[in-house]
């Protein structure tokens, strides 16, 4: 079969990741979520979210080793869950260590990625201001994955945290082991000696000029334009930060539509439960747009990828990518339906 993924070459795809990536730092939190993964994962035939287990904000100042060494033992114990059910493609769990910086790095990455390197999908590295970052951090992770009979590389996100992160993005994110890179809201801000306000780190009724929120001040704007565009030329997923008003889902879902929209953003941090369905909500394109694309990229199938004429439209490659596209996001969030003709191309 000639894959739409084969022929609908070009412009740098993005592997396809689940839209939304679920942190928590906290023990009771964490066996809460990966049931929660297992759940949806059950309810929607797919893996819809990543569950990120945090040793950087989660770990207590002191207890690093202790926090490290019950990340381990969960992820062991969900890998062995995975394997007794037999559905392994329906869960993806990943670690969020301390930076490279940090004394604990080294002992995270020893004690997690070489105990447990087959349960995770990826590896957070957070605070990376260069590529030199990205490749002191790959020495451990692909040491420690070694020493766990890891054979497949492990990917890499980053997070996008400072001034001089933004202005070496595209660098950073061109390195061909890093998958994802993810804007830091909250540090990215305080790093300008309080030069940006507070209301930059949240959200506003209306996101207007003067409101100086996430999504109206330059700098933050700006910021954010930079990670998703370099994301893009180097065929990587862009992560959009959190939104801190958790208990206010309209709000958040308006915010993920616009991340999404608006800023060219793929994937999107939970810190709460509650974020999870409407990010998936928001980042899922809806029923019309579902169907257009699978009648377009179906049709372009059966006419072996020439140009071909839909309601009255010329469609080929350049639109045929733009409507695949689509479809990767709609079987991403579980919207593509089961009798979709495009579910052809989705089926291992």
């Amino acid at each position: 079969m000639t894959h739409p993924r084969d022929i609908l070459l070009g412009a740098a795809m993005a592997a396809p990741l689940p839209v939304c990536d679920h942190y928590c730092g906290v023990e009771a939190r964490m066996e809460k979520s990966l049931v929660m993964q297992a759940e949806l994962s059950e309810e929607f035939g797919a893996c819809v979210f990543d569950v990120t287990l945090d040793c950087e904000d989660g770990a207590p100042v002191g207890a690093e080793k202790d926090h490290a060494l019950m990340v381990l033992a969960l992820l062991n114990k969900a890998q062995l869950a995975i394997k007794n059910v037999a559905n392994e493609g329906l869960s993806r769990v990943a670690v969020r260590v301390h930076p490279v910086e940090h004394p604990a790095f080294e002992q995270d990455v020893e004690i997690i990625v070489g105990g447990a390197a087959q349960a995770l999908c990826h590896v957070m590295i957070p605070k990376v201001d260069s590529v030199a970052d990205v490749e002191r951090a790959l020495q451990s992770v692909d040491r420690a994955a070694q020493y766990a009979h890891r054979k497949e590389p492990l990917p890499i996100h980053v997070l996008i945290e400072s001034p001089a992160a933004v202005q070496n993005v595209a660098a950073i994110v061109s390195h061909p082991r890093v998958q994802s890179a993810s804007f830091g809201l909250m540090d990215f801000v305080s790093a300008h000696g309080g030069l940006i306000p507070a209301s930059a780190m949240g959200i506003s009724a209306q996101s207007l000029p003067g409101d100086l929120d996430q999504f109206s001040h330059p700098l933050v704007v700006r910021a954010k334009l930079e990670v998703a565009a370099a994301c893009h030329a180097f065929g990587k997923v862009a992560s959009h930060c959190v939104v801190t008003e958790f208990k206010n889902t309209d709000a958040l879902e308006t915010a993920a539509r616009r991340a999404s929209s608006a800023f060219g953003f793929g994937r999107m941090w939970s810190i709460h439960p509650d974020q999870i369905r409407p990010i998936l909500k928001a980042f899922a394109p809806n029923e019309v747009e579902v169907e257009r694309a699978s009648r377009i990229v179906c049709s372009a199938f059966k006419a072996d990828w020439a140009p071909i004429s839909v309601d009255g439209v010329l469609h080929d490659r350049a639109s045929y990518r733009f409507f695949w596209q689509i479809l990767v996001r709609a079987h991403q969030t579980a919207k593509l339906h089961h009798e979709d003709p495009a579910q052809q191309f989705f089926r291992s």
